[in-house]
């Protein structure tokens, strides 16, 4: 047997991820997605697979670049998924035999999601509608299947939304996402939905004769949605009549699926009672409308999937589902670094916990007999799918289906984190996770990164993460914690660092620190360092700004400056305000009291500066004005710029940046620690 070696950064091209796994309705068998890096295109590819369950057969089932999002047609004799060619993506239909995939919608823009109806006569697709005819300026809804050539000269942008950018999407193209009906046969598509807002969440119900989605539908001749963070659920026919509004303001919907019965929905919502730091919980609805029924009130947890990971942050994981014979509905809940299903009894008899705990589990289904498949990452391995027998008995090893990345466990020597609790000074209870380098020798001090995870309303947990095994690999331990302000451990935990940022949220890190100092003797307090992306990244410079402690420090996709940060982001606007407690012009000490940049004049660790150029969430400005007030200052600093990149970077963008990043973090430690 070789000895194991330390994870690398190229190690990225050799994963593979798993996700998507969907039973067929025959029984006996699912499809799934594989994804892997395509090396020489430097970007992502995927395919389907169809896993036997009997036999745990496994071959691959299509064979696109990238063919994604598997749905069975209600018989289980056809299966249809996504596909992208050329940069379009489109429905595609396969036979459950197999053979050749045909093409079956051509949407101008693609297709970015669908369901299938429940007589499987016809799709229900999401795809994007050009609303601003150029030569008009009028809203046009037409030529939904036919190509459109664009003027070849160059064209003046017209802004008026405020919500002008996203992230994801870049500067606002005057498209809206909305609803069609399309006929596999024909392939026409008929909108069900038309207007200036964008569809989010949708379900079918299971008798066919209602559409349910959620949306900001703004008032007739007029466009709030960019100043509304609340929404509505709808419904209407097949064909877009007979629309109804079914609940009250002041909720955020997130996520929805029928109950069998077509009467009621159960919904992932907030109620916005503490901002943007509200947990979402899981309510009910009567097909009727009114008032949504919170089934988990008395569970003070995160009903979603908000773990930090560099895994899959591609992937939309699973919303709630009723159980198949209606008692019950299955969640997935953030609690305690792990991600777990919960089941909530319809007849009031409680609710609980089904699978274990100290995993990630990011998707799941449920089979005809109550068995339960689910995609479950953990610290040693990214992904992999499981066959859960009698969910809810802890006695009954859940069956391994997948080993999608068998060279983790063959080859590389990976570290197992170590977690800890402890309370901080005001009274918190702070979970924290330690990881031991490679190599490492009794009695021998090593330096140690803090990672800082970005959010700030998100969760450090127990799942695969490449960047902290390549630090480990490099010799360092690797230590990271879930300051207040994270999910996971209640809602006054999570409101907490609100209008505080680089408070208590500070004092959290810095005493987390002293605690793994007293605890863990294989630390060396003079070899220190610190990184983080985005809120982590914010943590960073405010981190450097306050203290000597640290040697060295990366900042990643950060914040320095809540005044510019305000009209610069995509949601500079709202989330300023809902954080930070202002806005620019009426509450400019307050919003600069918070930024990094105003205690420039203490920075003297050396701090490397990594950030995407075409990042909207944190605009490259930010790491511009922290670069050049650091030059100036004669500091040691250093700006890396990543071209085409967005704030998704380490976890999706492209994957040779994405290695380039790993080695500059990497490079700079080596340097200074």
């Amino acid at each position: 047997m070789n000895e194991q070696r330390g994870m690398t950064s190229d190690d990225l091209y050799q994963l593979t991820w798993v996700n998507d796994p969907v039973p067929s309705p025959q029984g006996g068998h699912l499809v799934y997605v594989s994804r892997q890096i395509n090396e020489k295109h430097d970007g992502y590819r995927s395919h389907l697979r169809l896993l036997h369950l009997d036999s745990r057969k496994d071959r691959p089932f299509t064979s696109g670049e990238n063919d994604h999002s598997p749905a069975w047609s209600p018989d289980g004799a056809q299966l249809a998924f996504i596909r992208e060619v050329q940069g379009k993506s489109q429905v595609w239909l396969i036979a459950s035999d197999g053979g050749e995939a045909q093409q079956i919608s051509h949407l101008q823009h693609g297709v970015s999601s669908f369901l299938w109806a429940p007589d499987g006569g016809t799709l229900l697709v999401k795809s994007s509608v050009e609303m601003i005819d150029k030569k008009s300026d009028s809203t046009s809804a037409e030529g939904y299947n036919t190509d459109h050539k664009e003027n070849s000269l160059p064209q003046e942008i017209i802004v008026d939304r405020i919500r002008m950018k996203s992230d994801s999407g870049g500067l606002w193209n005057g498209k809206r996402s909305h609803l069609f009906v399309i006929a596999p046969i024909s392939a026409e598509a008929i909108p069900v939905t038309t207007g200036h807002y964008d569809i989010g969440d949708y379900a079918w119900s299971p008798d066919g004769k209602r559409i349910a989605w959620i949306t900001e539908m703004p008032e007739e001749g007029a466009d709030h949605s960019d100043f509304t963070l609340t929404n509505h659920v709808y419904t209407s026919r097949p064909d877009g009549s007979d629309l109804q509004q079914l609940t009250p303001e002041g909720y955020t919907f997130y996520r929805l699926s029928y109950a069998p019965d077509a009467q009621s929905l159960a919904l992932l919502a907030s109620d916005r009672s503490y901002g943007n730091a509200t947990l979402a919980k899981l309510y009910t609805l009567p097909i009727s409308g009114g008032t949504p029924e919170c089934l988990s009130a008395d569970w003070d947890v995160q009903m979603n999937h908000s773990l930090v990971g560099d895994m899959r942050s591609h992937l939309v994981t699973t919303g709630p589902l009723y159980s198949r014979d209606g008692s019950s509905i299955l969640c997935l809940a953030t609690i305690h670094g792990s991600v777990r299903i919960a089941r909530f009894a319809l007849d009031g008899s409680g609710a609980d916990y089904i699978l274990p705990d100290e995993c990630e589990i990011y998707q799941f289904a449920e089979l005809a007999q109550g068995q339960i498949v689910a995609a479950v990452a953990n610290t040693q391995h990214p992904g992999d799918l499981y066959l859960y027998e009698q969910p809810g008995d802890p006695g009954i090893e859940p069956v391994r289906l997948t080993n999608s990345n068998p060279q983790l466990e063959q080859d590389i020597w990976l570290s197992t984190p170590e977690t800890f609790w402890f309370d901080s000074s005001d009274g918190l209870q702070l979970q924290g996770w330690i990881m031991k380098p490679h190599g490492i020798v009794e009695g021998v001090k090593v330096p140690t990164i803090l990672e800082i995870h970005g959010g700030p309303h998100m969760m450090y947990g127990f799942t695969f993460m490449h960047e902290f095994q390549l630090l480990v690999a490099q010799g360092y331990a690797v230590m990271y914690l879930n300051p207040r302000g994270g999910l996971g451990y209640g809602q006054q935990f999570v409101n907490a660092c609100r209008e505080d940022y680089g408070g208590g949220d500070y004092r959290d890190l810095m005493e987390s620190v002293d605690y793994a100092l007293s605890h863990y003797a294989f630390i060396d307090p003079s070899r220190l360092g610190v990184t983080g992306g985005s809120y982590g990244g914010f943590m960073t410079n405010w981190i450097v700004g306050h203290t000597n402690r640290f040697k060295a420090a990366v900042t990643q996709r950060s914040i320095c400056n809540w005044l510019s940060f305000y009209g610069v982001s995509d949601i500079g606007y709202f989330f300023t305000e809902d954080q930070i407690g202002g806005n620019a012009w009426e509450d400019t000490e307050k919003l600069w009291k918070h930024s990094p940049l105003a205690y420039v004049g203490n920075m003297q660790t050396p701090l490397l500066i990594l950030h995407g150029e075409q990042d909207l969430r944190c605009p490259i400005e930010q790491a511009e004005q922290l670069y050049v007030a650091l030059k100036r200052r004669k500091q040691t600093t250093r700006l890396v710029r990543f071209p085409g990149a967005n704030h998704e970077l380490s976890r999706s963008g492209n994957p040779h940046l994405r290695v380039r990043r790993l080695e500059h973090i990497v490079g700079w430690f080596n340097e200074y620690l």
